[in-house]
């Protein structure tokens, strides 16, 4: 498996935040992490489980939770969701928002320096501090969408209600 280097300042970025919390790095754990820092399509944990799982048969379903929301508490991964009851897990700690397909649950970055400018309301200011801000677009994928055409079917979110903005 060869990383880029944007791979390969995550895994640094890992180690260095494992070894200063007095986090054992494990062959396991290292893997996990590989897996959602490799990843573009934001897994949830039977994801990383079933991909690392080819590579570390003995891993198990329990191991990828814990380490997952490990490399959560040590600020290595944030999460997405919750998409149809799971979490989806992002290595990509650069400030971006997502995507996310209603029907199939691709999920993919985008950054757009709009966004990153929004002015949050001051009624949020008093649920209390703000740490940090993303928004979540929901969608049909064009994939989504081409089948759907196909099919002959409409266009419509999955319950068949409007579309309304939610950030």
């Amino acid at each position: 498996m060869t990383d880029s280097p944007e791979i390969l300042s995550r895994l640094a970025r890992y180690q260095a935040a494992a070894k200063a919390a007095g986090v054992k790095l494990t062959h396991q754990r290292l893997e996990i992490f590989r897996e959602v820092a490799s990843s573009l399509e934001h897994p949830d944990a039977e994801s990383v489980f079933r991909a690392v799982q080819i590579r570390l048969p003995t891993v198990s379903l329990d191991t990828v939770y814990r380490t997952l929301w490990l490399l959560h508490d040590l600020g290595l991964v944030a999460t997405l969701g919750p998409r149809r009851g799971s979490v989806r897990f992002d290595a990509n700690l650069e400030p971006h928002h997502h995507y996310v397909c209603t029907r199939c649950g691709l999920a993919r970055d985008f950054t757009s320096a709009e966004l990153d400018v929004m002015r949050i309301p001051d009624a949020v200011q008093t649920f209390g501090s703000i740490v940090t801000t993303h928004v979540e677009v929901r969608g049909v994928c064009g994939g989504c969408a081409a089948k759907s055409a196909a099919a002959g079917q409409p266009d419509l979110p999955p319950s068949g209600q409007e579309a309304r903005r939610e950030t």
